[in-house]
C-alpha cells in the first residue's frame, strides 16, 4: 500500500473516533449521567489500549500490519452497532471499549506501515501529512456528527459510522502481506519500559500524552459546556471542527518549522499556547471568542503528535518498532484513561469551568519540561 492508502485509512478512522465522542458525551447526558460518569466512560476508550498497546505492538512486528488492521475495523463497526441498537449508558461504554480495540490496533499498525516506506530524512514530512489526515478526520467527524445528530438523531451518525469502517475494511486489503515474520528473542514488558530509559524517548512520549489527553478533554467537555452556555449541537461541532482545522494548518507547516527551530522550542511554544487558550476559554460567553480560542488550540496541540511520532520512530531499534510504537500508545491511553475521570470529578465538584482552568494550568506547567532544553538527533 502506498502513503495514499494510509493516509486515507488513518483519515477514515479518525473521522468516526471524531464524529461519535461528542455525541457519546452528548447522549450520555441525555440519559441522565453524571459528569462523574461521563469522565468514567471518556476514560473507557483508552482503558484497553493501556493494557495491551505493547503487545499488540509486538505481535505486529511479527505478523504485519493488514490483519490487525482488519480487526481494528471490525471491532470499531461493533462499536458502532451497539449504540445505535440499545439506548441505554451501557451500551455507550461498550461502545467505547470496542473503539478503544481498533485504538490499540489500527495507529500503531499504520504508523508502522508508513515508517517502514520512508526514511530518517523525509520521515517528519510523512509524519505530518499522516498527522493532517489525522487532524482532518478531526474537522469532518465532529461536523458530520453535529449535523447528523441535530437534524436526524443520534442514532443515525453510529449507522452512517458503520458504513465508513466498512470502506476500512475494503481499503485495509490492499495492505500487503507481510513478507516475512520477524523471528527474535520475546521480550518481556520489563525490557519494553527500559525504552524509557533514553531521555529523547520520554520528552517525545511525555508530549504526545500531554498533548492527546488535552484534545481529549475539549472534545468530551466542550460539549456540555456548550450546552451550558446554550449553543446548539451544529455550533458546538463547528467550534471542535475549527480546532480541528487549525491543528491542519499547523501540521501542513509544520515540516519547514522544524527546519528553521528546534524541536523542544516548537513544542514549549506550542503546548504554552494550548494552555493559555484553555484557561480563558469558560472566561467568555463569546461565540467568536470562543471559537477563536479553539483555533489557537488547535494551532497549539498541532504539534506534539507528528513530532512524537518521528522521534519515537527513529529511536528504536528495527526489529522492535511497532513494540516502541505500542509504548507510545500505552502512554498515551494512560494520561487519556486518568485525566478524564480526574477532570471529571473537578467538573462535578466545581463545574465546567473548573476542568478547562485545570488543564490549562497543567498544560503551562508542561510547556515549561522543554523550555531551554537542547535538541538531539533524531
Amino acid at each position: 500500500m502506498n502513503l495514499k492508502g494510509v493516509l486515507l485509512l488513518i483519515f477514515l478512522f479518525h473521522t468516526v473516533v471524531n464524529a461519535t465522542r461528542p455525541v457519546i458525551t452528548l447522549s450520555a447526558d441525555e440519559y441522565g449521567a453524571s459528569i462523574w460518569i461521563i469522565g468514567i466512560l471518556t476514560s473507557t476508550f483508552a482503558f484497553l489500549p493501556l493494557i495491551f498497546s505493547i503487545h499488540a505492538g509486538k505481535i505486529i512486528d511479527k505478523i504485519g500490519d493488514r490483519l490487525p488492521i482488519i480487526i481494528g475495523f471490525v471491532s470499531l463497526i461493533a462499536g458502532m452497532i451497539v449504540p445505535a441498537a440499545f439506548s441505554t449508558i451501557w451500551s455507550l461504554f461498550a461502545s467505547q471499549l470496542l473503539l478503544g480495540i481498533g485504538n490499540i490496533s489500527i495507529p500503531i499498525a499504520l504508523q508502522n506501515q508508513l515508517g517502514h516506506q520512508t526514511t530518517k530524512k523525509n520521515r517528519d514530512y510523512y509524519f505530518s501529512m499522516f498527522s493532517l489526515c489525522v487532524a482532518f478526520g478531526a474537522v469532518v467527524g465532529p461536523l458530520m456528527g453535529g449535523y447528523l445528530s441535530e437534524h436526524i438523531s443520534f442514532q443515525i451518525v453510529y449507522i452512517v459510522c458503520v458504513g465508513i469502517g466498512l470502506a476500512g475494511i475494503i481499503f485495509s486489503l490492499k495492505i500487503p502481506k507481510a513478507e516475512q515474520q520477524i523471528h527474535r528473542k520475546p521480550t518481556k514488558m520489563i525490557d519494553s519500559i527500559k525504552l524509557l530509559e533514553s531521555p529523547l524517548i520520554r520528552r517525545a512520549l511525555f508530549s504526545s500524552a500531554l498533548v492527546l489527553y488535552s484534545k481529549d478533554i475539549f472534545v468530551a467537555y466542550f460539549p456540555l459546556l456548550g450546552k451550558q452556555m446554550d449553543l446548539s449541537t451544529s455550533t458546538i461541532g463547528w467550534i471542535i471542527a475549527l480546532q480541528g482545522l487549525a491543528t491542519m494548518f499547523v501540521r501542513f507547516v509544520l515540516p519547514k518549522l522544524l527546519e528553521i527551530y528546534k524541536r523542544e522550542f516548537i513544542l514549549f511554544v506550542s503546548i504554552f499556547v494550548a494552555g493559555i487558550a484553555f484557561l480563558l476559554l469558560p472566561l467568555t460567553n463569546s461565540v467568536l471568542v470562543i471559537a477563536f480560542l479553539a483555533i489557537m488550540m488547535g494551532l497549539g496541540l498541532g504539534c506534539g503528535q507528528p513530532i512524537s511520532m518521528t522521534t519515537t520512530y527513529n529511536a528504536s531499534p528495527p526489529e522492535r518498532t511497532g513494540e516502541i510504537l505500542g509504548l507510545r500508545i500505552t502512554i498515551n491511553r494512560l494520561f487519556q484513561l486518568i485525566a478524564p475521570a480526574f477532570f471529571g470529578v473537578i467538573g462535578g465538584s466545581v463545574g465546567m469551568a473548573g476542568v478547562f482552568l485545570f488543564s490549562g494550568v497543567f498544560l503551562v506547567g508542561g510547556s515549561l519540561l522543554f523550555k531551554g532544553k537542547k535538541g538531539e538527533e533524531d
